[in-house]
């Protein structure tokens, strides 16, 4: 069976909830960032205090330090970006967003508090995940908690793309909205 029109411009999946294989990519690349990003944070504050105090620092030598730091860097890494366009980093690159469940676009109070609860699902041996895969709206508790959701959003891309396709090629109902 051929894929229907609107499937080959690009808007297939987009809406649907979001799998665990690419909520699980997404959140990887996440950390990835995140992680390089703390590694700068911790290297400018290093060259910086050492410039100021003539001393090199290591983070083994502040710990505790360190450990504040990054305890307010997560956080803030993903409830600023899901509060700013409904998605990070690594769920722009696999087409993911963060919606309300009813599929409006979240506000800043949700995403601290989706951000919040996030360690509260996999801090107890990951229970909290295993809504991603058993539930048929691939929901974890901090997805429950926040009262939001994370859909698939190609469409984006897919309209960005759209020009490249000859319009001969287009289907009616994509012309038509033109």
């Amino acid at each position: 069976m051929s894929p229907t029109p609107e499937r080959r411009v690009g808007t297939g999946r987009q809406g649907h909830y979001a799998g665990a294989v690419s909520r699980l990519l997404a959140f990887g690349a996440d950390l990835g960032i995140a992680w390089g990003a703390l590694v700068l944070i911790f290297l400018v504050i290093s060259f910086t205090a050492g410039l100021i105090t003539g001393h090199t620092y290591r983070i083994s030598q502040v710990r505790a330090a360190g450990l504040v730091v990054t305890c307010i860097w997560y956080p803030l890494y993903f409830a600023y970006q899901w509060g700013l366009g409904g998605k990070t980093l690594g769920m722009a690159i696999f087409g993911l967003r963060v919606v309300s469940a009813e599929g409006l676009t979240i506000d800043n109070r949700h995403a601290w508090l989706r951000a919040l609860a996030l360690p509260l699902s996999i801090a107890i041996f990951g229970l909290g995940l295993v809504g991603i895969v058993i539930r048929p709206d691939h929901r974890a508790w901090h997805d429950r908690i926040a009262t939001t959701c994370v859909v698939y959003d190609w469409d984006a891309f897919g309209a960005r793309m759209r020009w490249l396709a000859r319009q001969n090629e287009l289907p009616a109902a994509v012309k038509a909205r033109r």
